[in-house]
């Protein structure tokens, strides 16, 4: 919730949030003021992790989501895609790393659920896994030099993390996260084996983790993948840089059918920042921006 409040609130992010309300569901223990897991608990595995969210989707009658992530959040994100290609319309994944543990300290994690403000099960729906690290996992999410320039950021946001997520917890959700498995998915000549819906890929480029997302999008299907590096921007673009980050998503979900007639600002002096274009996510035909089911 912490990684994400200031991108759903931005001003930018408005016009989709007038489509899609955000539903917070929180990973095991990670809530605020959650209590203490007991003695030699097990905490789930990325995998196991992944594997709730069709329990949460079917709780709320809800037929399919555009998935937003950022580091563990977006692994599991993924590795949910792949599971339930159904149920998933598009991916929008910050910080992605699909390669197994690589030294990192690891992360904390909760899921949000945008979903529209009347709850109709034939409306696209989006979810997202919000990240933020204690103080511990601070240099995997910032680079040295974002930690100098933005001292003040940084140290709110580790704060914050402190004081709202129960740290015995978090410790266990980490041992978790070091421990996943790398994501199966391999760029092949027949699509196999790899995300079946659309993704945006997002890293700030003073990131830590540049390589680690280039390295995923080497392994992704290019007709439906865009990586999207942010210029003058660090580990969390969508506190960096939320209203450059909303119209991005704006892009993104008109490619999927939505939003035809959303307006935008920002991007048109800032194409530079893409790594690739997005012109591919052809919007479909709807019948209104309120329609509950897409004419293709």
């Amino acid at each position: 919730k912490t990684c994400f409040d200031v991108l759903f609130y931005d001003e930018d992010m408005q016009e989709i949030m007038r489509h899609f309300a955000v539903c917070q569901v929180n990973a095991p223990g990670q809530h605020e003021g959650a209590s203490t897991f007991p003695a030699g608990f097990t905490y789930p595995s990325m995998d196991k992790l992944s594997e709730t969210l069709p329990i949460v989707l079917k709780h709320f009658k809800i037929k399919s989501v555009i998935g937003m992530g950022v580091g563990a959040g977006a692994n599991i994100l993924t590795r949910f895609a792949l599971k339930y290609p159904d149920l998933v319309e598009g991916l929008v994944l910050m910080n992605i790393n699909a390669q197994a543990r690589a030294g990192q300290t690891g992360q904390h994690t909760s899921l949000c659920v945008l979903q529209p403000l009347k709850i109709n099960p034939h409306f696209p729906q989006i979810s997202s896994w919000a990240l933020g690290p204690p103080s511990v996992v601070i240099s995997h999410l910032f680079g040295q030099e974002e930690i100098k320039k933005k001292a003040e950021f940084v140290k709110t946001f580790r704060h914050n993390i402190s004081k709202r997520i129960n740290q015995t917890n978090l410790l266990l959700f980490m041992k978790s996260y070091n421990s996943r498995s790398k994501l199966n998915i391999k760029r092949t000549s027949l699509g196999r084996k790899t995300l079946k819906c659309h993704t945006l890929l997002v890293v700030g480029d003073d990131s830590p983790v540049v390589d680690a997302v280039v390295d995923c999008n080497s392994k992704m299907n290019p007709s439906k993948t865009t990586l999207l590096k942010m210029a003058d921007c660090g580990g969390l673009p969508q506190l960096d840089q939320p209203g450059k980050l909303a119209e991005a998503l704006k892009y993104f979900i008109q490619g999927l059918g939505y939003m035809s007639s959303a307006g935008m600002t920002h991007l048109s002096h800032w194409h530079p920042a893409f790594s690739t274009r997005m012109a591919f996510f052809h919007p479909w035909a709807i019948t209104s921006m309120e329609s509950t089911s897409k004419q293709r």
